[in-house]
């Protein structure tokens, strides 16, 4: 049998998972191993093997039912014939480009957090990368609700939050979407700002990305100044980790109880990742 060793990350989450080869279909004691530390430790890296996009998939789904790739800015962004594999990429090719996002800055988000039934995982493997930037940071969003000072966390007590559907992580307008007045009237779905693990039954914060966040019920104005209190709250460093990409790193997270941001890298320096995420479920 096959050995795996997990080696936990010196950040507030994360570790790496090795003695797996992810080119072959796991035997059933490797993959509950894996499923039993991405529970505790929230994010996994999985270093080491180029995958195809089938090999991606396959292993992806040991995780859940696999979602369609979401709609975004770029006209091209998932593999030719394959609607469940995005590329996320500063490529161009005859001038356009082939995958999502360019080189800048991903804001804090949280994957599909404006959908109904947000999706549960995403899972990034890495096939080109720049010299320099492009890393990863996750943050943990049960340690960023027990972290809240107690007269805020007590304030945010079933309170809902509408995320924005109308922007990706770098900001840029989603297709068939149109600027906001503000963040009051910006179309999204509608969570709980504290939600509750399926899993592990734990409570955390649910935020999905700052712009054009809102909390329902309140003015405009209140709602903008205690989110802003809420991120200032939630993205303290000592609950993050910073993932540093390597060749063929698969890295997976929780969308549940994570949140991930991305540093913009040059543009004359092309990244190109894949991109699979597990079908959503209803947040509560």
């Amino acid at each position: 049998m096959s050995n795996i060793e997990i080696q936990k990350s010196s950040g507030g989450l994360g570790a790496d998972v090795h003695g797996v080869d992810l080119s072959k279909p796991l035997e059933a004691h490797l993959l509950s191993a894996i499923k039993a530390a991405w529970a505790e430790h929230l994010v996994l890296r999985l270093p080491g093997t180029r995958l195809s996009d089938d090999q991606l998939m396959a292993f992806s789904q040991n995780l859940g039912p696999l979602d369609m790739r979401p709609v975004g800015k770029a006209e091209q962004k998932s593999v030719p014939g394959n609607h469940y594999v995005t590329i996320i990429s500063n490529v161009l090719e005859n001038g356009r480009p082939i995958g999502g996002l360019g080189n800048l800055d991903a804001q804090w988000h949280t994957d599909m957090s404006y959908k109904p039934s947000p999706a549960v995982a995403s899972i990034l493997h890495a096939w080109e990368l720049p010299d320099q930037g492009g890393d990863t940071y996750f943050c943990n969003m049960y340690a960023a609700l027990e972290g809240l000072p107690s007269a805020l966390r007590a304030r945010i007590e079933g309170l809902q939050l509408k995320h924005d559907a109308g922007h990706n992580s770098v900001g840029g307008l989603r297709r068939g979407f149109e600027e906001a007045v503000n963040a009051k009237a910006a179309q999204g779905a509608i969570h709980p700002l504290i939600r509750t693990h399926p899993v592990t039954h734990r409570q955390c914060l649910y935020l999905g990305r700052r712009q054009d966040a809102y909390i329902v019920g309140l003015e405009l104005g209140e709602s903008e100044a205690l989110l802003d209190e809420i991120w200032a709250a939630a993205t303290y460093p000592d609950y993050c980790w910073q993932q540093t990409w390597r060749p063929h790193d698969t890295v997976m997270w929780d969308n549940r109880c994570t949140m991930h941001r991305r540093d913009g890298f040059p543009n004359d320096q092309q990244r190109i990742m894949r991109r699979t995420q597990i079908g959503g479920d209803k947040v509560n």
